[in-house]
């Protein structure tokens, strides 16, 4: 029988003889395995009837009224199988359950209400990427560079941080979210197309454009330039989710220079990361900015992930 073998997981029967006719209509996927109620543990019959039917994708509908069982599921199931993808399917009104979901490992984010085109759209990016060879760890290790104060020197942290990745490691990706780029600068490139052009494509991204939008540095390093004229970019939360599930899927590393930013798309893109480089240097002005900004990006989902750097020491 020919299709991509799906699971389907939800809390609620209803949900899920929707979810089925939904999945049947598409013509792509087929269910292999449909449940109601969530594995809690690794020895679960859940999960190891996931793995028996072989599944390739796990569906998992989030309750937003009780998210956090669904993001404990999709954690679960990410850790304790191997190459089976899974796709949220919850509200979009709520950027915080759209992080949560794909910080847990889940690859696609999809409305609640979702049509089935939208389900197409989502298996044909799976399918395209089905026999793409992985990186060791299956999803890249994010940084983000942000600075305590103008002029700490992020951007040359996150420059060399990439340069030095690139040279001991190979795969590396370096994200320019500045609001006017000068990573280009530093790596002596004339990008043309960059993270403006990614976002404003987001609808019909897959491997091939992508790897168009990027500039190719010295040693093998990737760049994924700013914008080269000041520029407001402030990307939705599931603008910045499906990016970044784009770019960990492809890379090892990646480090984003968040240099100049201190809005609300810099705690998101805390809130994506593993860690967060805040660099300051040893003046009371600095180590005063670094104290409120490390508040600031702590304030979404990113607590404990802030690290200081001390500059020019």
């Amino acid at each position: 029988m020919h299709g991509i073998a799906v699971t389907l997981l939800t809390e609620d029967k209803e949900r899920l003889t929707v979810l089925q006719q939904r999945l049947e209509s598409t013509q792509m996927g087929r269910d292999v395995f449909g449940h109601v109620g969530f594995p809690t543990s690794p020895t679960d019959a859940i999960l190891r009837q996931i793995q028996d039917v072989r599944a390739e994708v796990v569906l998992v509908d989030i309750d937003p009224q009780n998210p956090q069982r669904a993001m404990n599921a999709i954690e679960l199931i990410h850790s304790n199988t191997v190459d089976i993808v899974i796709f949220a399917v919850g509200p979009m009104v709520d950027p915080g359950i759209i992080v949560s979901a794909m910080r847990a490992g889940a690859r696609e984010y999809m409305e609640r209400n979702a049509t089935p085109e939208s389900m197409v759209e989502a298996f044909t990016r799976f399918a395209a990427s089905r026999g793409r060879t992985r990186t060791t760890s299956g999803r890249a290790r994010v940084f983000v560079v942000a600075n305590a104060k103008g002029g700490a020197g992020a951007t040359t942290v996150a420059v060399n941080t990439a340069v030095g990745l690139q040279e001991l490691h190979g795969g590396v990706l370096l994200v320019d979210f500045a609001l006017l780029g000068h990573t280009a600068l530093h790596l002596n490139v004339r990008p043309m197309f960059g993270l403006t052009d990614a976002l404003q494509n987001l609808h019909r991204m897959d491997q091939s454009l992508l790897q168009g939008l990027m500039t190719t540095c010295k040693n093998g390093l990737q760049l994924l330039a700013g914008p080269q004229e000041p520029q407001q970019t402030t990307p939705t939360a599931a603008e910045l989710a499906r990016l970044f599930d784009l770019l960990v899927s492809q890379f090892r590393y990646v480090v984003v220079d968040c240099s100049n930013r201190t809005d609300q798309t810099a705690r998101l893109l805390c809130d994506l990361s593993n860690a967060v480089l805040l660099v300051a240097q040893s003046d009371v002005v600095s180590l005063w900015s670094a104290g409120r900004l490390r508040s600031f990006l702590e304030e979404g989902g990113g607590r404990d992930r802030v690290r200081l750097v001390l500059n020019r020491y």
